[in-house]
Order: C-alpha cells, then sequence, then structure tokens
C-alpha cells in the first residue's frame, strides 16, 4: 500500500485534537520500560548483503518451475497462470488484500468484486455469490453457518461425506465448537467406496445440511441429482464442494438442485506458494442471500444515473449488531478474488473448458499407463477428473522418497487420513504435465517395483 506521509504541521493539528501536546504525551499509557526496550540485534547490513543472503535462502528452495516435476494435489493444485494476472495485481489501486471501510468512494475495487461475484456464479450456475473467504475450507463451514441460521437452530445435525476434502472437516469441527451441533457421516470407520446415496441414512428430520464433494476427495465424478432430491424430499439444503477447473466441463451443482456451492479458487490463477494464501468462494441461492456470511457488492446508478457499486449487504458485527451477525470470520479475500476475475476474463468460457479437457485428458493418460506397471492399479472405477487414487506395492512415503531423487514430486499419502488406505497415493495431473513428464514418472516408478 502507499505511504502517505504527514508534515510536522499536521502531526501537530492531530495531537491538538486528541487533546496531548506531544507524541510523548499519546504514549503515557505505555510504562516507560516498555517504549524504548534494548533490542538485542545484530550489525545491520548493507542492501547488497540483505539481497544476498535472501538469495542464498531463496534458491536453497525447490519449486515446481523447473525444480521438481509436481503429481501433488490434495486441493493446491500446479497450473498456468497469464503474467497478466500478477501485473494486474500489482497496480496500485488494487494492491490492497481489504475491502476499505469507506466503500463507495473505492468504486474500482468495488466493481473488481463484483466481477468476481458475476464470474463465480456464472461457473457455479448459482444465483448470488458474496465476496470471497479466507479458502476453501472456511467457505464449507460457513455454509454450516448458512443451513444452520436458515433452521433459526432448531435442526442442529450436519451431514458429511467421509470423502470430502480432509482439512476441511476438520476446520468445520473447530467452528462449530461450542453451537452443539451433531456432525455425522465421516466416522474413522465410514465405508469410503461407497454410493453417496447410502448417506440419505444418516439424514432425519434433524437435518440442517448435507455436505458433499465434487469431484470427491478421491478425484471421482458423481451426478449428485437424485441425491439431491432425496435430501430435499427430507428437508435438508445442500452444500456442493467443488473443484472450480472441473465445472468447466461437468454439469454445475445449480443444474443438479445444490443449495450452496463452496470451493477453493486457488485454481484460478492463483500461485501454490507455501499453501497459501487463497480465496475461498461461496455461491448459493438468492433466498439464502439473507443468511449468507461475508459482503456482497451490487450494481446501482447514482444520482446523476451513472453506474455505480455499493455494499449491498455486509451481514457482519462491524455493520449491524453483533448477536445477528451471520459469521465474525467473513473477511474476504479482496487481491486474490481479483486475481481469479482476472484469470477467468482472460481464459473465457472456451478457455478454461480448454485447461479442463487437458486436465482430463492427461490424468486418464496416466492413469492407464501407471496401472500397467507391475504392482500397481487403480483403486476406483468411477469416472474421474484430473485426481485418482492409484494402489502401490510400498508405502507412499517410500515411493516419494525414491520419486524425489528424481526431481519428482510425487502424490499425497492417502494413509496420513485414512488408515485403510495406506499404500494408497492420490496423484494429481494438470495441463502443466507433458507426456514426457508423465512418462518418466511411469519409468521412475517402473524402477521402484523392480528394486
Amino acid at each position: 500500500m502507499t505511504y502517505i506521509p504527514i508534515s510536522p504541521h499536521e502531526r501537530d493539528e492531530m495531537l491538538a485534537t486528541v487533546g496531548v501536546k506531544s507524541l510523548d504525551d499519546l504514549f503515557t499509557a505505555i510504562p516507560a520500560k516498555h517504549r524504548f526496550p534494548k533490542l538485542n540485534l545484530p550489525p545491520a547490513w548493507t542492501e547488497m548483503d540483505a539481497l544476498e543472503e535472501l538469495t542464498n535462502i531463496a534458491n536453497a528452495n525447490e519449486n515446481v518451475h523447473g525444480d521438481l516435476i509436481s503429481f501433488l494435489g490434495a486441493g493446491m493444485y500446479h497450473h498456468y497462470i497469464p503474467s497478466v494476472v500478477d501485473h494486474m495485481l500489482r497496480r496500485g489501486e488494487f494492491y490492497t488484500a481489504y475491502t476499505p471501510y469507506q466503500p463507495e468512494i473505492s468504486q474500482g475495487t468495488l466493481q473488481a468484486v463484483f466481477e468476481y461475484q458475476s464470474l463465480m456464479a456464472a461457473l457455479t450456475g448459482m444465483e448470488v455469490s458474496n465476496a470471497s473467504h479466507y479458502d476453501g475450507a472456511t467457505a464449507t463451514a460457513e455454509a454450516v453457518n448458512l443451513a444452520f441460521a436458515q433452521y433459526r437452530g432448531k435442526r442442529r445435525k450436519v451431514v458429511i461425506s467421509p470423502t470430502v476434502h480432509p482439512q476441511y472437516r476438520a476446520v468445520i469441527r473447530t467452528y462449530t465448537q461450542g453451537m452443539d451441533i451433531q456432525l455425522v457421516g465421516d466416522a474413522a470407520d465410514a465405508e469410503l467406496d461407497s454410493d453417496p446415496s447410502d448417506l440419505l441414512a444418516h439424514v432425519d428430520d434433524n437435518t440442517c445440511l448435507v455436505i458433499v464433494q465434487y469431484p470427491d476427495f478421491f478425484g471421482r465424478v458423481y451426478d449428485y441429482t437424485k441425491f439431491i432430491d432425496d435430501v430435499h424430499a427430507k428437508g435438508a439444503l445442500v452444500c456442493v464442494v467443488a473443484n472450480p477447473t472441473a465445472l468447466a466441463m461437468f454439469k454445475t451443482p445449480a443444474s443438479m438442485g445444490a443449495d450452496i456451492v463452496v470451493g477453493d479458487g486457488q485454481p484460478l490463477g492463483i500461485p501454490m506458494w507455501f499453501g497459501g494464501p487463497s480465496v475461498g468462494f461461496f455461491t448459493t441461492r438468492k433466498q439464502y442471500v439473507h443468511k449468507m456470511a461475508g459482503r456482497l457488492v451490487g450494481e446501482t446508478v447514482d444520482s446523476k444515473g451513472q453506474r455505480s457499486y455499493v455494499l449491498t449487504l455486509t451481514a457482519r458485527e462491524q455493520h449491524i449488531k453483533r448477536e445477528r451477525a451471520t459469521s465474525n470470520i467473513c473477511t474476504n479475500q479482496g487481491l486474490i478474488a481479483l486475481g481469479t476475475a482476472v484469470y477467468l476474463s482472460l481464459l473465457g468460457k472456451s478457455g478454461l473448458r480448454q485447461v479442463a479437457e487437458l486436465c482430463y485428458q492427461k490424468a486418464h493418460y496416466a492413469a492407464k499407463a501407471l496401472s500397467k506397471i507391475n504392482g500397481y492399479s487403480l483403486a476406483h472405477n468411477e469416472p474421474f477428473f484430473h485426481e485418482f487414487t492409484l494402489v502401490c506395492p510400498k508405502p507412499v512415503a517410500e515411493i516419494n522418497a525414491h520419486l524425489l531423487e528424481h526431481g519428482i514430486l510425487g502424490g499425497y499419502d492417502l494413509g496420513q487420513d485414512y488408515p485403510s488406505l495406506a499404500n494408497h497415493m492420490l496423484v494429481a495431473v494438470t495441463e502443466m504435465n507433458s507426456k514426457e513428464e508423465i512418462d518418466t514418472l511411469v519409468e521412475v516408478l517402473s524402477e521402484v517395483d523392480h528394486g
């Protein structure tokens, strides 16, 4: 953000306004011994020394841009990011992660959020999108808050598929501590290969929400249309956690009848960094907009009839009574959300579809080749998008260590979250993986088998 200095005269005016004579008077509430503590700091470096040290530290890290071939996904994916995305984000007028507290004078920021909302609503097929959340996990937890509020606390059960991302399920449990909500469906011994319709056994008159993932954590794609109809027949809402890239290729959750569609927008032009920051999208139907957390920017006209933008809904504690706030954690990821909007506007509908098809075709080529290696096989027969579960002949950690020696970042070890899936690897393939890279993975894994 731009640093705005003040003159000595302006400083004195501000001090006079708050009723003190000097800066020292302003800080009298802080004990004197704590105002200027003696810090045990090393000697100051020159800029050249500091740059050399930081460069050496950075070079010690391996990344997926030249050092490693990545087949690791599980919620964070390696996609190509057009250079103009970063260029747009670094423009001074956008380079803030937070919506200003005087929003109506920030028309550019509001329009950027409005465009993001419009694009996410179009992608999911839903009617309303908020201005974003921290990440996909927090957006999913906010779906629980919406459903709980919709039924005014009279329904207190949430059914979660065991194939929803394990970290998302953990965040939901953190969010709902103290809310007296019953979370069922994803017990440690839950059947992972069962049909999603088996979750209906948990749905009753006390259920406010059912959460499923699309594609699920193992990459499998299900048509939830009949399932959602059956849940609605029992009076509960359905939240679909979606991969936004997959939505360019498959039926939208809205067309299947979903009430809430959430997910992580990282695949849409956001780097993997070190696991974040990311952006969580949250879309729903218009009838639930007043129970939706966060902000919603709307388009209107000013007194002169000119197009303008306003914060239409802000169900947060700074703007309404605390007890009526939908959520106390609804800060949006303004800068990252803008990045997804730039990415989507650059690719367009056909470009995003092309990315999705590349992911799909390359993943299926990889799955077919890997399953032919002696000792390896696919765990599931259901259709999948760009991730699949590979059954391995040895512990995944041991195989990944071997892959890393060959410059390959292997798949996710599913045994970490699902004890019954020891020796099961979740392999992710995107448009960034060339045929040669996939063939190299197959070749190296064949060596592991021979070893």
